[in-house]
C-alpha cells in the first residue's frame, strides 16, 4: 500500500548549476558551479499544483503540472512507493540560466527528487536531527531521468565529479576536490541552444584514433583540475563533441579559438552556448579581459557541497531550519 504524504509537510532545497564534459569528459565528468536554485515544496490539502516561479526561466517555466520539478517529483514518488498528494505548492527561485549549458534541467531535477524524498521523510519522521538524505537514490534517478549523469551528479554531489553506469537505472559517482588555485568562469551568451538540438548533429561513430586521443586527455584533465593546474589547456583538448557541433554555436567556438591561442582552458560548457574557463587565480583577470557586451561573464565558484536541504517542516510542528545536506 503507498504512502500518504500529510499536508503542511514542507522542505527547501537549493542545488547548484553544472558545466558537463569539460572539454575531453563527454558525458563522464562534471563541475559543481556556484549559481543555486532554491525550492520550497509544500504539501497542501487544497486539489490542484501552484507554481510560483521568480528569477531565471521566470516568464518561460510553466506554472502547472508540466513544470520540470514538479513532473520529478511525482516520478520520485512512484519510485519510493508514495500516493501523490491532491496538492502542492512549489515556490522556486532560480539563478541557473536557462538553455545555455549549465545544467539548468539536471538542477531542476535534482531538485524534484530531492524535494519529493525530503517530504516523505518529513512525514514518515525520518532525516531529523539533521541526518543525511540518500544522495544514491537523488543520483541513481536524475541520472536516468536526465539521460546522462555528468551534469546530474555534479548538482548533486558539488566538486568535481566522475560518473559512469554498469548497469540500466544504476550510476557511480566518485566526488574529487578540484586543486584550491583552480579557478571556473563562465562566459554566458544571451541566446540559448536546446540540449536536444546540440546532441542532434553529433556524429555516430569516431575514429579510433581519436578515442584513443580523447581518453588520454580525459585522463590528463582529472590530474590537471585536482592536482596540477599547469597542465589544465593540454588536458581540455577533446576530439568528440565540440567540433562537430561548431555550426550550432559558431560565435562561442570563435571565443574558445581565442582563447585556447591565449593559453587559456576553454571549453563549451554543456551541451553550449556557454564558454567555461578553467584557469588559476593569478590568470583569472587575464579571462575577464576576453569579455565584451555579447557576454556575461561570471565566476561563480565551485561549490564543495551539491543538493543539500535548508528547512523542514513537519505537519503540526514547528519548523526546523538548519542544513541537513
Amino acid at each position: 500500500m503507498s504512502r500518504v504524504l500529510d499536508p503542511g509537510a514542507s522542505v527547501t532545497v537549493r542545488v547548484p548549476a553544472s558545466s558537463a564534459n569539460l572539454g575531453p569528459g563527454f558525458d563522464s565528468i562534471g563541475l559543481a558551479l556556484g549559481l543555486w536554485d532554491t525550492c520550497t515544496a509544500t504539501v497542501t490539502d487544497t486539489p490542484g499544483i501552484v507554481v510560483d516561479v521568480e528569477g531565471e526561466g521566470a516568464q518561460d517555466v510553466p506554472r502547472d503540472g508540466s513544470h520540470l520539478v514538479v513532473r520529478t517529483m511525482l516520478r520520485a514518488w512512484e519510485a519510493l512507493g508514495v500516493e501523490p498528494p491532491p496538492g502542492l505548492h512549489l515556490q522556486c527561485a532560480n539563478t541557473v540560466p536557462h538553455g545555455r549549458g549549465l545544467g539548468s534541467s539536471a538542477t531542476a531535477i535534482v531538485t524534484g527528487i530531492l524535494a519529493a524524498q525530503g517530504i516523505d521523510d518529513v512525514c514518515r519522521g525520518a532525516g531529523g536531527d539533521g541526518a543525511s538524505p540518500d544522495l544514491g537514490f537523488v543520483n541513481d534517478l536524475a541520472a536516468e531521468l536526465e539521460g546522462h549523469p555528468d551534469n546530474s551528479s555534479a548538482s548533486v554531489f558539488g566538486g568535481l565529479t566522475l560518473s559512469w553506469s554498469d548497469e540500466p537505472g544504476r550510476t557511480s559517482t566518485v566526488r574529487l576536490e578540484p586543486h584550491p588555485d583552480v579557478r571556473a568562469l563562465v562566459f554566458v551568451p544571451a541566446t540559448q541552444l536546446s540540449t536536444a538540438k546540440a546532441r542532434s548533429v553529433l556524429p555516430t561513430h569516431v575514429r579510433h584514433g581519436d578515442a584513443a586521443s580523447n581518453s588520454a586527455r580525459a585522463a590528463l584533465l582529472v590530474h590537471a583540475v585536482t592536482s596540477q593546474p599547469a597542465y589544465l589547456l593540454a588536458a581540455t583538448r577533446e576530439w568528440l563533441h565540440q567540433e562537430a557541433r561548431r555550426e550550432s554555436f559558431s560565435s562561442s567556438m570563435a571565443l574558445v579559438d581565442r582563447l585556447r591561442a591565449a593559453g587559456h582552458a576553454a571549453v563549451i560548457s554543456g551541451a553550449g552556448p556557454s564558454v567555461l574557463v578553467l584557469t588559476t587565480a593569478d590568470r583569472a583577470g587575464e579571462v575577464t579581459a576576453f569579455g565584451d557586451p555579447a557576454w556575461s561573464v561570471l565566476a561563480p565558484g565551485i561549490p564543495t557541497i551539491g543538493a543539500h536541504i535548508t528547512d523542514r517542516t513537519r505537519a503540526g510542528l514547528d519548523p526546523q531550519s538548519r542544513d541537513f545536506g
